[in-house]
């Protein structure tokens, strides 16, 4: 059931990381191992992840402060602990941040293989129980592919990360019509103050960057009112 899940490993001690890399491998996931939070939250950027395995004691940037970062910006991509800390404190802390599971250090290799397993299958069930629509998308010349977060264009697949393909869904799901920055920001960064419409231009940005290849489409900013996607129609 867990065949090619994508996890990401943050943990900066060299040898458990080499170590769970490996093991994770040869245990058919697919996994990308980040030594700090700051390569981490770079890589959240651009890629998709189904889950985030965190340390908590790293230098630079803690698990702790990671955990909210990552609520902020990527809210629906889950994650663990996996730490030495294991006072309750830490624990309690660690569950109040979004986390959905907290495992303690030294963990046999094995049961975290069956730990990822159950999350996972857990992660799947609650998501297609959900009832949210899975559908693709014609936009001009690309597909919208939201159940698997792809914007493709002929041969060319773009991985979107959570936050743009819920953008991307909003407004092709008003296509032609206006998406108000409040109910882009409310939706979707839980929140409409200054720092979160400048976090939505760069998002507008990477959307019309991935976009550009075809003339037809195009997403017009209405001055201090929102957006609209617009698609004319091809002669």
């Amino acid at each position: 059931m867990h065949k090619n899940k994508k996890i990401l490993l943050v943990e900066d001690d060299e040898s458990l990381g080499y170590l769970l890399t490996e093991y994770l491998k040869m245990k058919d996931f697919d996994i990308v191992w980040k030594k700090n939070g700051t390569t981490a939250l770079d890589t959240l950027q651009h890629d998709y992840f189904d889950l985030i395995i965190l340390d908590v004691m790293m230098p630079e940037m803690d698990g702790f402060t990671l955990a909210k970062r990552i609520k902020q910006q990527h809210d629906e991509t889950p994650f663990i602990f996996l730490t030495a800390r294991s006072m309750k404190i830490d624990v309690l802390k660690g569950f109040s941040l979004g986390a959905v599971d907290y495992l303690k250090k030294p963990i046999d290799e094995e049961e975290l293989v069956v730990r990822l397993n159950t999350l996972l299958n857990t992660l799947s069930t609650k998501k297609v129980s959900s009832g949210i629509e899975k559908k693709e998308y014609v936009i001009g010349d690309y597909i919208f592919k939201n159940d698997n977060l792809q914007l493709v264009y002929k041969n060319e697949v773009f991985q979107l990360t959570n936050r743009e393909n819920k953008l991307l869904y909003l407004l092709v799901s008003k296509q032609n019509e206006l998406c108000t920055h409040k109910e882009i920001l409310n939706s979707i960064w839980a929140k409409n103050d200054f720092f979160s419409k400048k976090s939505l231009n760069v998002f507008i940005s990477r959307l019309r960057k991935y976009l550009n290849n075809d003339p037809s489409i195009k997403i017009d900013n209405i001055h201090n009112q929102g957006f609209i996607l617009k698609v004319e129609e091809k002669k």
